[in-house]
């Protein structure tokens, strides 16, 4: 029985390597039962890893491994209580849908009875309650995605583990496969770890959202806390769009960039204090030039359906990208104002110190 007051999934300094290739460093993240908590970025930055190292097809070089609190670092892959939904999703071409899904409980000599019924509920979990006859070549790819989930689920796992499942459906199909999915975690109740690095997909699907980068998590927490939060450059271009422009922290809730001073809802950084200033596209709003707090002029415009996405430059040829519901005239000059809770400060990190030589006009003041 699972501990409600542990994780049900804790990973403790966890560190892979293939010879000199660090692919995971130091990595720790708690994911409690019952929650659809996603992982996030580019790929190549070790995600699928993880979820490996979870499922036990990856031995970690360095760190532990816990379920329900209890070290699973040596336990077999069919010994956990996890089951992996892959993203060519490995279904069986000579096998009919049912028998993919009834696969795992064969192997584990289930009685065909019990395999039938847990079958038959597995793909009515999944809306294909009529479809256990059909070849896997008889079936589109949205369907086989569902087969492919049918097939986990079958096994009652604890946790789901999802490799970027809806990466080979169309771009409709994908969104509609979003919300089955979150609809299908939440009546379950079970825990989904899904990986993906379409940063929309997971705003719209997550509990909680780990943003990674060359192996390392570099923020967690819930969609509206990275959006509006970013912990960094990295994670504020990652998630979304964004302007972001170097600036200076003249005090608690005064913010300085682009030659201007303003008022803003952050506090706790040192006087003067080097940072970065991220404003999102659609924070700003497009008023006559003399009533802005920046001006800017229109270089260019593409209609995104329900908005226009806007590109402008101010007199220091900072670029500013602007999403509006009115559209601008090429070459003419607007205003853009925000609020102060708009404007999100962010410290410098080593690396990002340099990111842009505008910075240095800061340094001497």
């Amino acid at each position: 029985m699972s501990d409600n007051t542990q994780p049900i999934i804790r990973l403790t300094n966890i560190c892979k390597s293939y010879g000199d290739q660090q692919i995971l460093k130091d990595i720790n993240l708690e994911l409690e039962a019952g929650k659809f908590y996603t992982l996030l970025g580019p790929s190549g930055c070790g995600k699928t890893t993880i979820l490996r190292t979870i499922a036990g097809f990856t031995d970690a070089t360095a760190g532990q491994v816990y379920f329900d609190g209890q070290v699973i670092n040596e336990l077999p892959a069919n010994q956990r209580q996890v089951n992996t939904v892959f993203q060519d999703y490995a279904l069986f071409p000579h096998l009919n849908v049912a028998e993919n899904v009834g696969f795992g409980l064969k192997l584990h000599k289930i009685a065909k009875a019990e395999i039938e019924e847990r079958v038959q509920k597995a793909l009515a979990l999944v809306q294909l309650a009529d479809f256990g006859d059909r070849e896997i070549s008889e079936i589109s790819g949205g369907q086989q995605q569902r087969v492919a989930i049918a097939r986990a689920l079958v096994m009652q796992p604890k946790v789901l583990l999802l490799d970027e499942p809806l990466s080979a459906l169309d771009a409709k199909l994908r969104k509609d496969m979003q919300y089955e999915l979150r609809d299908l975690q939440q009546r379950l109740g079970i825990t989904f770890l899904f990986v993906t690095h379409d940063q929309e997909e997971a705003l719209a699907m997550s509990d909680e959202i780990f943003v990674m980068n060359n192996g390392q998590i570099l923020q967690g927490g819930t969609p509206v806390d990275i959006y509006d939060e970013p912990i960094n450059h990295f994670v504020a271009n990652f998630i979304g769009e964004s302007n972001i422009i170097p600036g200076k922290m003249r005090k608690d809730y005064t913010v300085e960039f682009v030659g201007k001073t303003f008022e803003c809802a952050d506090a706790g950084m040192r006087p003067n204090e080097a940072v970065e200033i991220v404003l999102r596209p659609e924070d700003l709003d497009i008023v006559p030039a003399d009533q802005g707090k920046l001006v800017v002029t229109v270089d260019s415009q593409l209609f995104r359906g329900n908005y226009f996405e806007i590109v402008a430059y101010d007199n220091d040829q900072n670029e500013w990208l602007v999403h509006s519901t009115n559209p601008a005239d090429e070459g003419t000059p607007i205003g853009l104002t925000f609020d102060p809770q708009d404007i999100h400060v962010m410290r410098l990190h080593e690396t990002e110190a340099a990111f842009d030589a505008r910075l240095e006009q800061y340094e001497d003041d």
